[in-house]
Parts: C-alpha cells; sequence; structure tokens
C-alpha cells in the first residue's frame, strides 16, 4: 500500500524504523548496516526527512542521532500510516474480536524495533483468552498484512516490548 505512495523504498524503511515507536533512534552507519543501505542512500533520505520537520537529529561528538519528531502536526497520521503499512491495525481488530478479555496487545522483536524483518511477534495478554481461535486467527491476519504472525499468550503484563493496545477495565 505504501509503496504506490511513497516509491524509495529506503525511506519507507526508515518511516517504519523511526514512526512504529517513537523510542526509536539512530544513526547514519547504524541504519546502514540495519538496512543493508549504501549510507549515502540513508543520508539523503535523513536529510530530507529532517528537513522536512519529520525526523529530529541531535548531536553528540562525532555522531549524529535521528529519531521521530513526535511535536510535529503529522506525527500521530504518520505512525497510524506505518502501523496500517505494517498491518497493525488489521491484527489488534481481528485480536479484538472474539480473543477474549484482552488487556495488553505487544509487539515484540524486530518490529517492536522498527526492522520490517517480515515475521511479527505479537504477545496477547489476558484472562480466560481464547486459546483456540489463536490458530485460525494467525493464518487470517497472515493472509491479510502478507507477514508471518507469531502468537504468544499470557496472563500477566508484558514490561517489554511496544504497546499498541492495553485495556485493564476489563
Amino acid at each position: 500500500m505504501l509503496e504506490t505512495l511513497i516509491t524509495s523504498k529506503t525511506r519507507i524503511r526508515i518511516l517504519v524504523k523511526f514512526f512504529i515507536n517513537a523510542a526509536n533512534n539512530g544513526h547514519l552507519r547504524g541504519l546502514a548496516e540495519e538496512m543493508n543501505e549504501s549510507t549515502n542512500a540513508i543520508r539523503k533520505e535523513l536529510n530530507n526527512l529532517s528537513e522536512a520537520g519529520y525526523l529530529e537529529k541531535k548531536a553528540a561528538q562525532n555522531r549524529v542521532s535521528y529519531k521521530a519528531n513526535i511535536k510535529h502536526p503529522l506525527f500521530k497520521t504518520l505512525q497510524q500510516i506505518v502501523y496500517k503499512h505494517l498491518g497493525l491495525d488489521a491484527i489488534i481488530d481481528m485480536i479484538l474480536e472474539r480473543m477474549g478479555q484482552v488487556q495488553q496487545i505487544v509487539v515484540l522483536g524486530d518490529y517492536a524495533n522498527g526492522i520490517d524483518s517480515g515475521v511479527i511477534e505479537v504477545l496477547i495478554v489476558g484472562k480466560e483468552l481464547n486459546a483456540d481461535y489463536i490458530d485460525q486467527l494467525a493464518i487470517k491476519i497472515e493472509d491479510e498484512i502478507k507477514r508471518k504472525v507469531l502468537f504468544t499468550l499470557q496472563d500477566f503484563p508484558s514490561e517489554s516490548g511496544l504497546i499498541i493496545y492495553e485495556n485493564f477495565d476489563c
């Protein structure tokens, strides 16, 4: 979906890195290694996104680090677009539909760190969850979002990962 709007795959990967989780940050060489891209391609996109105000850059010693500008008026919109691009919105909707009393949905692993590796690890927290539904759900979600999804169920809240849904009132 996003590929038709933004033709630069490098730019998409950078947007995913920084907008899936506002706590993510990175620097030129680290991003080039992580994304297996040239430093020139990464530099060009970082400069474009910084000049547009989407990314903040901060110089420390001999290194410039970048992170999402959460004060930008389009921050939430871009984050929602990234979530839709990755299929996180579909995961949330399908889980809440029939899983029972879900308290938390947490993305773990590569995606929590902004790396689009193709395998999304999802932790579902709640009491009396419909464990039988999870296998069917994984197949449906994978068909819809074109990524592998690995689910883990537990009954106590997670303190790590990217929390994409939380409701402890149930």
